[in-house]
């Protein structure tokens, strides 16, 4: 028996991540709803502005149009599973839908740390060095910038997915979260599960761990090298204070996500599910805000089309 038991492997699963009443679930369905489509909407217009005015194409403002879209993937590849299991109840996900949904979620995270370090380099380039900042931005010389940490991600990435897949399932096809997270489908297997959890740690220190130390230390030089010079460009230590709120924002929630599986602790599943989509969908909200509000030149344009938008309607 115990054989066959140990030859048997799901391979279709429940997402269990919000469990109670029907009603209590629909009306989580609301505010999640209502944060799903403000992070598209904004996200959406941001990418817009930015594609569309030449004046925006500067390698910040298309870092920016680039995170955008990474926000906006990481919540269409997580949310609507979630929203269509609150209001009916859709909570069974194949053991493939699960690894795609897992590496697309993942790849994405892992792109929104990436993102903002190559943003801290845009910074550190225009202030400390800003008569090379033309030949350091060019984008044959900043793929080099791209093209490591890109690979690095998708490798790693890769090879969570990957070990996952190639693992059996027979404790249980309850997935304890509302969508498919590492961590919370690789505790379902049977054997041990050593080197899912040692790879899984390898990624956390080689992705979001190292860039943010990248950007603390990067953001450090540009700091001195401001007061050192004794010259502050106001514009250019507005835009490093933007992003160091969004990065604020970013690890905070990350790190809450993280660490809430990682430790014992005595939380629900019910409050592993809610961290998980704050984290998720937080950062995808406020990100478009704080840049549009910050970001002068972005600023000018959104108010720029919300005129033309009075004035149609006007007429």
């Amino acid at each position: 028996t115990e054989m066959v038991i140990r030859n048997f492997s799901y391979s279709s699963f429940i997402l269990i991540g919000f469990s109670g009443p029907k009603e209590w679930r629909q009306l989580l369905f609301i505010p999640f709803l209502l944060m799903f489509l403000i992070s598209v909407a904004s996200n959406s217009m941001l990418m817009f502005i930015i594609v569309s005015h030449k004046a925006l194409h500067s390698p910040m403002c298309l870092l920016i149009c680039v995170l955008s879209f990474v926000d906006i993937s990481v919540v269409i590849f997580a949310v609507p599973n979630m929203l269509f299991s609150l209001l009916l109840n859709w909570n069974h996900i194949s053991l493939l839908g699960c690894l795609v949904q897992m590496f697309f979620v993942h790849i994405a995270g892992a792109f929104q740390s990436t993102i903002l370090l190559w943003m801290a380099l845009d910074r550190y380039f225009a202030i400390c060095t800003p008569l090379h900042y033309n030949e350091h931005m060019t984008f044959s010389v900043f793929l080099k910038f791209v093209i490591i940490p890109s690979l690095r991600n998708i490798i790693l990435i890769l090879a969570i997915v990957g070990l996952a897949g190639t693992l059996q399932y027979c404790q249980s096809n309850e997935i304890d979260h509302c969508f498919c997270e590492h961590m919370a489908l690789v505790t379902l297997a049977c054997g041990p599960i050593y080197v899912n959890n040692a790879v899984g740690l390898i990624t956390i220190f080689c992705i979001p761990a190292t860039d943010f130390l990248l950007i603390i230390a990067s953001y450090i030089k540009i700091f001195v090298s401001v007061f050192k010079s004794g010259k502050s460009s106001p514009k250019a230590l507005s835009t490093c204070i933007t992003h160091i709120m969004v990065m604020t924002v970013s690890i905070i929630f990350l790190l809450t996500a993280f660490l809430s599986y990682r430790i014992k602790n005595n939380l629900s599943s019910n409050s592993h599910a809610i961290i998980s989509i704050i984290y998720l969908l937080v950062p995808a909200c406020f990100n478009p805000i704080i840049y549009g509000i910050r970001t002068k030149e972005i600023r000018q344009q959104v108010m720029k089309k919300m005129r033309c938008g009075k004035v149609a309607q006007l007429h």
